[in-house]
């Protein structure tokens, strides 16, 4: 009797000591996000879930956003700016190789950037590249790039996700078997479920100190605040459900961190429609919006309110909100001027994620109050690139751009939102010419302003990043300055 009870105790006692030692030496991840990347190739493609998965994880730029915003140097370690801001040098590190073991150089670098910029270009960002009148290898781990102009956010441009250093060799299949320089590699997609990556055991740079990493793709609210509780997911970036966030907080195995992310969600307006294309019109839904209503009730009060097309953390913002505060009787006065007494339909067709679907509803109910009547239509992202986004067959749409200082997209008239104003692009054209930053403040200032003042979106709130992760994580990004799951700084606390 005495013999078992001793044999009881040690094998407990085996098996206290190995569970201590597998939550000390913990170095596998599984992170939630609410949707699947189309294809894993970030240089062809708009999905922000692609750079989600492989931002700084697998593919790398010459250059990369810090956590903070700030760009730091990746690929290339450092870089010279000719006097005249046309020539930039950029000094590779050295003896970097791709997942497949070929080497990284000069000559992938000019591949990637003239693929980027070329005629036929699938890039989503080819605007970024446009500046670019050469790209020149000088030796393999120099390249001199020369712009047409000068660029004062050229360095930043290159940080961009759409902007990474790819393989001639592989980039064939990168869409599905993506080869990048990242300290992490791609192992594996179980297409509707997950992404696996694994460490790099190659990396040319500081290593990382997890060897796994599983994206997880759960579309559900609820289905995430359940695989949360349940510890099947460890962190839940951009968690989709606000209203189960207080569970989380009073729960000492968890951690809420509420960031900001470059997401300015709109009320976004077809300028070509035949109501939208009169700007009293634009006036008066602007005024219909009640912001705190939408945020209240769509994002369970997360959300800063927004008048223009920036982001509320930018030292440059400037708070427009007082252009188009809520006055549902005004808004009825200038429809009436505009010719629309007794108001008209529309069609407001909203693509997945809660703050357009719920926030939708919101809408609706406020635009049918000053006698906007919008049908709504709930779209699949597929759907809603097609018909929104290219097909541009609609009048109204909510959706969240969170791409980092985007405010460019205003000079371009075929953007889905169409809108066309001389004088803004070339508004745009300076900045660019610009390098001074208090230049370039006042020229952001007066761009945020030109577009408030000419309703050409409804513009209603910065999206909070709200993080739900294991309290026993470090490292995870508080904020979002790009779309981005950077893994390369998390690590498990023993």
């Amino acid at each position: 009797m005495h013999h078992w009870f001793r044999t009881t105790m040690l094998t407990g006692a085996i098996a206290l000591a190995t569970s201590f030692a597998a939550e000390a030496a913990k170095t596998d991840i599984t992170i939630g996000m609410q949707l699947e990347p189309p294809n894993l190739d970030p240089t062809g493609g708009a999905a922000a879930a692609i750079d989600e998965v492989v931002y700084a994880n697998l593919f790398e730029g010459l250059t990369r956003y810090r956590p903070d915003g700030s760009i730091a140097p990746a690929l290339a370690k450092s870089w010279e700016i000719s006097d005249d801001g046309l020539t930039y040098t950029f000094h590779l590190h050295d003896g970097v190789k791709f997942h497949d073991g070929t080497d990284m150089n000069a000559d992938d670098v000019k591949f990637s950037l003239d693929r980027a910029r070329a005629a036929d270009s699938t890039n989503a960002q080819k605007a970024l590249f446009a500046g670019i009148a050469s790209v020149d290898v000088v030796d393999p781990t120099t390249v001199k790039i020369t712009l047409s102009q000068p660029n004062g956010g050229f360095i930043t441009n290159l940080a961009w996700g759409d902007a990474v250093i790819v393989a001639p060799e592989s980039i064939a299949n990168d869409a599905t078997d993506p080869i990048g320089t990242g300290p992490f590699k791609f192992s594996n997609w179980v297409k509707g479920d997950r992404i696996e990556l694994v460490k790099n055991p190659d990396y040319w740079g500081t290593p990382v100190a997890l060897t796994k990493a599983t994206f997880k793709f759960i579309s559900d609210p609820s289905a995430a605040f359940a695989a949360m509780m349940a510890g099947d997911l460890d962190a839940f970036p951009g968690y989709p459900s606000p209203e189960t966030l207080p569970q989380f907080e009073a729960d000492p195995r968890f951690s809420v961190i509420v960031g900001n992310t470059e997401g300015e969600t709109i009320l976004s307006t077809n300028n070509k429609d035949e109501h939208f294309k009169n700007k009293l019109v634009r006036e008066a839904l602007a005024h219909a919006i009640n912001r705190q209503e939408i945020i209240d009730g769509a994002m369970f009060g997360y959300g800063t309110p927004i008048g223009t097309h920036f982001a509320p953390h930018n030292p440059d913002y400037v708070d427009l909100t007082g252009l188009s505060n809520y006055d549902p009787a005004l808004s009825r006065k200038l429809l009436a001027e505009a010719g629309y007494p007794n108001g008209f339909k529309t069609t407001l067709k909203l693509p997945p994620p809660s703050y357009a679907r719920r926030g939708g509803e919101i809408v609706a109910a406020q635009l049918r109050a000053v006698g906007i009547d919008a049908e709504i239509s709930n779209l699949e992202w597929a759907q809603w690139l097609e018909q929104v986004f290219k097909g541009k067959d609609y009048g109204l749409t909510i959706v969240s751009h969170t791409e980092p200082m985007d405010i460019g997209i205003y000079a371009r008239p075929d953007y889905y939102f169409q809108y066309d104003n001389p004088a803004f692009q070339q508004l745009m054209k300076d900045l660019d010419a610009t390098s001074d930053p208090a230049k370039r403040s006042e020229i952001l200032k007066k761009a945020q302003t030109m577009i408030a003042e000419d309703y050409v979106n409804g513009y209603l709130f910065q999206l909070a990043r709200t993080s739900v992760i294991n309290a026993k994580i470090k490292g995870m990004w508080e904020n979002s300055p790009t779309q981005a799951n950077d893994l390369t700084g998390v690590s498990w606390a023993d």
